[in-house]
């Protein structure tokens, strides 16, 4: 028998090519109506119209034309399967193995400025999507096509295959399908709130409503938390204190990520991964520290830098145990974030009422999305997130004397954590403890110059990082005078020698990532 070809498009471009390949090389025969159905019979290609196929004509001025079940029994009925095979040699329906079909252009239609509310109307597809979800869901069984940017990867895979195409290419084809309508439904669901006299912003909702914030960064700014019951914050358990606010969420979000690089949950406390605890002040570190112990860890974190350290929020990469909850408790903090609290250690933080205590396991931090969304005017921009492990073993060192053992534990721990902090940044450590940090400044060595004045007397020996590359020695020059013997940064500048020449003539050692780290 052979394959059968639904095609019904909006967008007619690459239409007739594709038709005549499937035909003339392939075989298939060609179902189609409207106005699809008429380019191909111009271009003198066999069609059966869908009204001649069902039996039932196009009828509401052709708001019905392929809603019927000699179609979708076609297109869903799964090959193989005895009771899905007797019912199409019952209903003497024909298997349908290709769906090409694009939208109604809706978003086209109500970018013109004239299009009124009935023309909107029209132009919203209903037999399209339905046709599209039905071949996309049955994809062990039929390939959907829903753009002609596709049509020719398509065409090639089918001549590579011998006429057959296989099943990754078909699921990645449902994928695409699936995003198409989602996208669609989506378009028509802003424009109906747009149209709205309350509007709100609950059409961007892919994922649900969490909860109605007390207010945004300010308290002049309205604010809502949308969030998977089952990943990331939205699966955190809060297990005291006051309702998170905007500002809690940033900053709790910044705070995990940066305590991510040194492991999270007891199973990856290790050797390698050492008890780590992070203080965060308006989304940068204040204080990052290490230690074998996580109540030393958190002195040491609180130590870099005591005053930031005040009304901040903290993130543990491991159980909080008796001692650490002691230590917590002698400072005014916001938020703690854990993967889980022991007993004795939430009935001492509880004498803390508003402290608002999260347990995050590390389950739900991996079904979160690994992408990174940020909205900007009328749109949205999304990215992978920058939490791939570092690759110690490319680095490059590029000066004449090579860091010492200690050093490169400092390097390492400074440069992720300074991946975290936002740019231009700067950080100085040393013994696995932040001494001072610069963030968030116009140029690099202004940068260098507050964390400098952070540390106090106390960079003698230290090492520092840079998120970005140095454009000029400055840096190099003014770490020097201050004691710090190891740098390490992405390099990438054509001035990278002037700051490997400072390094030799001050005696450091610089070390190259070629990679950087911005972060905005």
């Amino acid at each position: 028998m052979s394959s059968t070809a639904l095609l019904s498009v909006s967008d007619k471009r690459g239409l007739v090519p594709l038709a005549k390949t499937l035909h003339q090389i392939y075989g298939f025969k060609l179902l189609s109506s409207g106005g699809t159905a008429k380019v191909l019979e111009e271009a003198r290609l066999p069609v059966v119209r869908v009204a001649d196929h069902t039996g039932a004509p196009e009828i509401l001025e052709g708001r019905v034309k392929t809603l019927h079940p000699r179609i979708h029994g076609g297109i869903l009925a799964k090959r193989g399967e005895p009771s899905h095979e007797a019912d199409l040699k019952t209903q003497k329906i024909d298997p349908i193995d290709l769906v090409v079909v694009n939208l109604y252009p809706f978003s086209e239609t109500i970018a013109n400025p004239s299009t009124n509310f009935s023309t909107a109307i029209e132009n919203i597809d209903i037999g399209g999507p339905t046709l599209v979800r039905a071949a996309a869901k049955n994809h062990l069984h039929v390939s959907v096509l829903t753009k002609p940017d596709q049509y020719e990867g398509f065409l090639q895979a089918l001549k590579e295959g011998n006429g057959h195409i296989d099943q990754e290419m078909r699921r990645r084809l449902a994928l695409e399908a699936f995003e198409h309508t989602a996208s669609y439904d989506l378009a028509i669901s802003k424009w109906l709130q747009d149209q709205s006299s309350t509007k709100t912003s609950q059409w961007l909702a892919a994922i649900p409503l969490k909860q109605n914030l007390r207010y945004g960064e300010n308290p002049h700014q309205k604010a809502s938390w949308y969030s998977e019951k089952n990943s990331g914050w939205g699966a955190a358990k809060q297990l005291q204190g006051k309702e998170l606010s905007t500002n809690n969420l940033l900053d709790l979000d910044a705070a995990l990520l940066t305590v991510r690089e040194f492991g999270y949950g007891t199973s990856r406390i290790d050797k390698a991964h050492q008890p780590t605890a992070v203080i965060i002040k308006h989304t940068n570190p204040c204080g990052v520290a290490v230690d074998k112990d996580l109540s030393k860890a958190f002195i040491k974190a609180l130590n870099a830098d005591p005053i930031s350290a005040f009304g901040g929020i903290v993130a543990l990469n491991t159980i909080v145990d008796e001692t650490t909850s002691k230590e917590l408790t002698k400072l005014f903090l916001e938020c703690v974030v854990a993967p889980s609290f022991s007993k004795e250690a939430v009935k001492i933080l509880s004498q803390k009422s508003n402290l608002r205590l999260l347990e995050l396991n590390e389950q739900v931090i991996k079904n979160s999305s690994s992408q990174h969304i940020r909205s900007i005017l009328g749109g949205m921009l999304i990215q992978d997130q920058d939490n791939k492990k570092t690759e110690s073993g490319l680095w490059e060192v590029a000066t004449n004397r090579r860091p010492i053992p200690q050093e490169e534990k400092d390097m390492l721990f400074a440069w992720n954590v300074v991946k975290h902090v936002r740019s231009n940044a700067i950080l100085i450590a040393k013994d696995g403890q932040t001494l001072g940090i610069g963030a968030g400044q116009m140029n690099r060595v202004g940068a260098a110059k507050i964390a400098i004045e952070a540390c106090g007397n106390k960079s003698e020996g230290a090492v520092l990082s840079s998120d970005g590359f140095f454009p000029f020695d400055d840096t190099v020059r003014l770490a020097a005078e201050y004691g710090i013997k190891a740098i390490i940064q992405p390099g990438g500048s054509i001035r990278d020698k002037d700051s490997i020449n400072a390094c030799n003539e001050l005696g450091l050692t610089m070390i190259l990532t070629g990679k950087r780290h911005f972060l905005h």
